[in-house]
């Protein structure tokens, strides 16, 4: 009797051990199992709150870097207009020093009627020149010759050549002289100024007549 009560005692002891391990591994497997689900979960969502994002930074980069060009573009194109606009201005201050450091004096006029004053200068100096070779003058308007007579022309009267208005430009009676008439823009006061070919240097003024009245407006 002894001995069978021990036996049964024992295996209900080791009943009680496997039922006890069962339920703690069923416990583990449990929280094994949630543990995996909640971690899949996470792993499912990140991609769903970041794709978006990588997406947007995608299509940023892409829409970013050519406006980027873009504006790189347009600085320099700014840059050099402005460069240009400067030099522009600083030949034409120079162009106006030159007439201003000109000290004119007073001649006698020619007798022309229409002829109010008449004046030189010994400061007025060669405008320079591209052209290399022997000269011919050419009157066709836009060619090298005509554009370095007007500068010279401006230099005389005293006028900005980009407000000049060239009113007659003409053969000065020989192959290396030549006479403008010119004014500022829509200003009345008019000017006939007789220039000359210096070999090397260009034109030069050499003679600048105050006009009564514009005799070459139509």
């Amino acid at each position: 009797m002894g001995s069978r009560f021990n036996q049964r005692d024992q295996k209900r002891k080791v009943n009680k051990i496997y039922n006890i391990a069962i339920t703690i591994v069923s416990i583990l497997i449990v929280i094994v199992a949630i543990t995996i689900f909640l971690s899949d979960g996470g792993t499912k969502a990140d991609p769903t709150t970041t794709e978006p994002k990588q997406i947007a930074d995608k299509d940023k980069g892409k829409v970013d870097k050519p406006a980027g060009k873009v504006e790189e573009k347009e600085a320099d194109e700014d840059l050099k207009a402005k460069e240009e606009s400067e030099e522009g201005a600083t030949e034409d201050e120079e162009a106006s020093d030159e007439a201003g450091d000109a000290e004119l004096v007073e001649v006698e006029g020619s007798g022309d009627g229409n002829v109010e004053a008449t004046y030189t200068s010994e400061g007025w100096k060669p405008v320079g020149t591209e052209q290399s070779g022997e000269h011919t003058a050419s009157f066709q308007k836009g060619s090298v010759d005509w554009n370095e007579m007007s500068k010279a022309i401006a230099l005389g009267a005293g006028i900005d050549e980009g407000s000049m208005k060239l009113w007659w430009l003409q053969n000065g009676g020989s192959p290396n002289t030549a006479i403008g008439t010119v004014s500022a823009g829509d200003n009345p006061k008019t000017y006939r100024v007789h220039i000359e070919w210096v070999d090397g240097s260009g034109w030069k003024p050499v003679k600048v007549e105050e006009l009564k009245v514009n005799d070459k407006r139509k």
